[in-house]
C-alpha cells in the first residue's frame, strides 16, 4: 500500500529522494513534489516546518539555494528547469495518514483513482482516520463514507471560516514565538 501521494510519477519520486533529506537537516517537511512540462520544466516544492507546518519567505529562499546546489549537481530530469518553492498554503494538499489525522473536522476535497458510486470526486469533513481509510462526512448526505487511502489519487482542504482563523492563530503564535526568542536573545 503507498503510504504518500507527496509523488505521482518517478521523475517526481527521483526528486523527492533528492531533496528531502535536505529538507529534514533544515527541520522541514516536502509535503509534495510535482514536475511541470513546458518550454522549461517546473519542478514545484510545497515544503513547511515540522515544528508548526509553516514556512516563511526567508526559509523558501533558503530551501531554494540548498536544492538548486543539489539538483544541478544530481541532474534528475537532464534538462534546464525552473525550481518554484513555497509553503502548502491554506488550501493545503493532504499526502499522507498523518495530514488527515491533523486536519480532523476540517473540510477537504478528495479524488479518487477509481469510481465509487458513479463518482471519482468527494467533498466534505474528514470525520477520522481508522488503519488505512479515511472517513469523511459527505456533503448534503447523512452517511459518513470510508475510503481507502490507497484510493485517493488527489486531497486537499477546501478554504471554509474556520481554516483561515486557525491559519492567522498559527501565524500570530509563530511570530509572537520568534518575538519571545529575540527577545531573550537581546537580554
Amino acid at each position: 500500500m503507498k503510504d504518500i501521494m507527496k509523488t505521482k510519477t518517478n521523475i517526481d519520486e527521483r526528486i523527492f529522494a533528492i531533496v528531502d533529506p535536505v529538507a529534514k537537516d533544515m527541520g522541514l517537511n516536502i509535503v509534495r513534489i510535482r514536475v511541470q512540462s513546458g518550454r522549461k520544466k517546473t519542478i514545484q516544492v510545497m515544503a513547511e516546518r515540522i515544528s508548526d507546518g509553516l514556512l516563511g519567505i526567508s526559509e523558501c529562499e533558503k530551501l531554494s539555494r540548498e536544492l538548486t546546489a543539489i539538483l544541478d549537481v544530481e541532474d534528475p530530469i537532464h534538462d534546464p528547469f525552473i525550481l518554484e518553492v513555497s509553503s502548502p498554503g491554506l488550501e493545503r494538499p493532504l499526502t499522507s495518514l498523518q495530514d488527515f489525522e491533523n486536519y480532523v473536522g476540517y473540510t477537504a476535497r478528495v479524488d479518487l483513482d477509481r469510481m465509487v458510486e458513479g463518482r471519482k470526486r468527494f467533498r466534505g469533513v474528514i470525520a477520522g482516520v481508522y488503519g488505512s481509510n479515511i472517513d469523511i462526512e459527505l456533503d448534503d448526505e447523512s452517511e459518513t463514507a470510508q475510503i481507502p487511502f490507497e484510493w485517493i489519487s488527489e486531497s486537499k482542504l477546501l478554504i471554509t471560516d474556520k481554516l483561515i482563523k486557525e491559519g492567522q492563530d498559527k501565524k500570530n503564535l509563530a511570530s509572537e514565538v520568534k518575538q519571545q526568542k529575540t527577545n531573550a536573545k537581546s537580554e
